[in-house]
């Protein structure tokens, strides 16, 4: 593979055939085509209008849920981590916060705050972003829940104000306009409700003792079916420690893929389909993966 190539892109950083591998949990993936990183969000939005239309854009952010094939991405990478990075108390129940804002800081922020329930956010690995276009949770809660409005940006660098009736949200799944991502969210918790430090450091100290989390993975690959758990029916299957190349169903987490050090995008991509049919053939039950898998298959 070529070395990446740095070129200047107006005020913000532009990268030519960028490993995935080095921005993604899984430390997998293949080259993007593009990779920016603006400065500003005037600099994003210049910056998208001057892309052709037919130009694939592909917003990236903590590369915590997410496989990037080993062909890699074509068209355009935007990393937007460095910006919308706000973190704003409005009054004694919501906070406005830009899509960078890691989980676990918000968490933590929220409770100094003394707004609650916010705890649970410190249990969804990544950036608030990812969090909202999944809708991801953590011990009983949603991130939705918490929604009471969303700015997003669209392919013309316009930016939008939209409340959660602009989207259909469910279980590890949000479906809204196309070609808009989210830039900042407006969150709303309950009057009284107790925010405990305490109960965040319990969470995490649960995290550290039930998951591999010294090693390269996504977190929960699949999502939990109706009534019962992925790493239990895994489990059940005896396909902890199963292994195709260096990717390997984790022994302290079965819902965990883990690369022990040279797996590949390939390999990982087939542990999770060996791991989908055996649960379905000994079970009887579809797993549906909870990480977005994307790219191409071959350079």
């Amino acid at each position: 593979m070529m070395p990446a190539l740095r070129t200047p892109a107006k005020a913000g950083e532009l990268l030519l055939r960028e490993p995935m591998s080095q921005h993604t949990s899984w430390r997998v993936g293949g080259p993007a085509e593009k990779f920016f990183k603006p400065a500003s969000v005037e600099n994003l939005a210049e910056f998208l209008r001057d892309l052709d239309a037919d130009v694939p854009v592909f917003w990236f952010g903590l590369g915590s849920n997410l496989l990037v094939r080993d062909g890699g991405l074509p068209g355009v990478v935007i990393a937007a981590s460095g910006i919308f990075t706000d973190l704003k108390k409005i009054d004694d129940q919501q906070v406005r916060v830009g899509t960078s804002v890691p989980c676990t800081q918000l968490a933590r922020q929220c409770i100094r705050w003394g707004m609650g329930p916010s705890e649970f956010f410190a249990g969804i690995p990544g950036l608030l972003g990812g969090a909202l276009a999944m809708n991801a949770g953590a011990h009983g809660s949603e991130t939705w829940e918490r929604v009471t409005s969303v700015t997003t940006i669209d392919r013309q660098g316009e930016l939008h104000k939209r409340s959660p009736d602009d989207y259909q949200v469910g279980y590890r799944s949000v479906i809204g306009p196309g070609g808009e991502w989210f830039i900042e969210a407006e969150l709303q918790f309950d009057a009284g409700a107790d925010a405990s430090m305490d109960t965040l450091k319990e969470m995490l100290a649960r995290r550290k003792d039930t998951q591999p989390l010294g090693l390269p993975s996504c977190g929960s690959v699949f999502r939990n079916p109706p009534g019962d758990h992925a790493a239990r029916l895994i489990e059940a299957c005896g396909l902890k420690g199963c292994r195709i190349g260096d990717a390997e169903v984790s022994e302290k987490h079965a819902n965990f893929i883990i690369n022990r050090g040279d797996a590949t995008a390939l390999d990982v991509e087939n542990l999770i389909m060996h791991v989908q049919q055996t649960v379905a053939d000994v079970a009887g039950i579809e797993l549906i993966p909870e990480v977005r898998i994307v790219g191409e298959e071959t350079l």
